[in-house]
Order: C-alpha cells, then structure tokens, then sequence
C-alpha cells in the first residue's frame, strides 16, 4: 500500500464497516475515524441538552450551539485496543453513543443539513494528508469522491439486525429481536431516501456483501480489493 491512500467505505447500517476499517487501518498503520461516531456524538449532545421533545428535533438550537463552538468531536487513541474512541468536548463518549436511545435518533441527525455540512468539513479536514481509513455514508460520494480505494459494505437486514442484536444483549441492554431489526430497517430508508447525502453506492465503489462472511473473510476480500486498485 503506497503512502497518503485514503480508504473510503460506505454501507448499510449494522454491516460491519466499523471493524473492517479498524482492522484494514491497522493491517496499513492508517489513522481511522468512525464518521458514524461523530453523528452519534451529536445525537447525544442534543439528548443530555434536551432538544429532543419526542421525535422531533429543536434544530434552531442545536445549530446556535455548533455555530457558537459549543460542540467539539475528537478522536483519542486508546493504546490497549489501539483503536481511537469519540471525544464529545473532551469526554470520552465511545460506550454513550452506541447505546439504543441514540441509535433510535442518529438518523434524525444525519437528515439536518447544517449538522451534515459541519462534519463533513471536520471529516474531510481530518483526512486531507491521506493515510486514513474512514467509513459512514457518504464518504465515497460526498466527503472523499476521490478516494484510492472505494467500498461499498452491506448484507441482508436479517443478518445485520442479528449481529446487532448479539451486540446489545451482550452488552446488557434489554430489547427484542424485532425492535432491533426495525430500527435498522427504518435508519435504512432514512439514509437512503434523505435530501442531503442519502446512502448510495458510489458507481466506481466496489460491492462487498459480507452476509454470509466471517469478519476474518471480509477482511481477506477487502484487502484483495485494495490490491487490485493498485495493479
């Protein structure tokens, strides 16, 4: 792998983009950020800062807040998984934000233009020297539409909302099946039928469905991609 390559990945919700971009930035020594993180870390602001009434938004406030600097996302670099975690104004938010309130609101979120327009500069700020792996959905066609290497990760919403579910019992979170394959299903048509940047694949990103691949064999097809982007 050449010097300066960025590593765009685009994909459905629940499909495996986080760890695949960990494992292929750390196969490269790349840095890697978790554009769907910093989605979640403003969800959460506006939850702790209640501008959520419902399902409906305040988002006059939410952008006064952005447009007065009061919201500040960083990654640090967690030396024992040796993998970078959210930063929320200096707080580390990486468990916060994955928890199901968030998750329920995240695609609320990413639909507010402004609030896309700033992390879109954030991210591509955040990439502009190379050797970065980022994944979300909308970096192979609105934030790095050059990128070296484009890939569009998905799998079938069954798959995706077992793995899901598997995560949060694990976690000790107490929800159904149902309630997990729903919300992924929702956040699904949200991301793709949205104004600003809906989720699509990019037409010079190569598919890679993972649904009936271990982490370990979409990693080995990823990488394969790569190595065909540089012959």
């Amino acid at each position: 792998m050449t010097k300066n390559n960025i590593i765009a990945i685009d994909g459905h919700s629940s499909c495996g983009k986080s760890t695949l971009a960990k494992r292929l930035a750390k196969q490269f020594g790349y840095r890697y950020i978790d554009t769907g993180a910093m989605y979640r870390a403003v969800t959460l602001f506006a939850v702790n800062a209640g501008m959520f009434s419902g399902a409906d938004l305040d988002t006059a406030v939410l952008r006064s807040e952005i447009e007065n600097g009061n919201l500040k996302i960083d990654f640090a670099h967690n030396s024992e998984t040796g993998f970078s975690e959210t930063l929320l104004n200096g707080i580390n938010v990486e468990a916060d934000i994955r928890g199901t309130d968030v998750a329920r609101r995240v695609s609320t979120i990413a639909t507010v233009e402004f609030v896309r327009s700033y992390l879109v500069q954030q991210q591509q700020k955040m990439g502009k020297n190379g050797n970065i792996v980022m994944d979300g959905r909308d970096i192979t066609t609105v934030v790095f539409p050059n990128a070296d290497v484009k890939i569009f990760l998905t799998a079938r919403l069954d798959v995706r909302a077992e793995r899901r579910y598997k995560e949060l019992i694990a976690k000790g979170e107490v929800i159904s099946f149902d309630d997990v394959k729903e919300n992924i299903s929702k956040r699904d048509f949200i991301d793709s039928t949205r104004k600003d940047s809906p989720l699509t694949q990019s037409p010079d990103a190569v598919l890679l469905d993972n649904s009936d691949l271990t982490q370990d064999e979409t990693l080995a097809v990823a990488l394969e991609i790569i190595l065909n982007k540089q012959n």
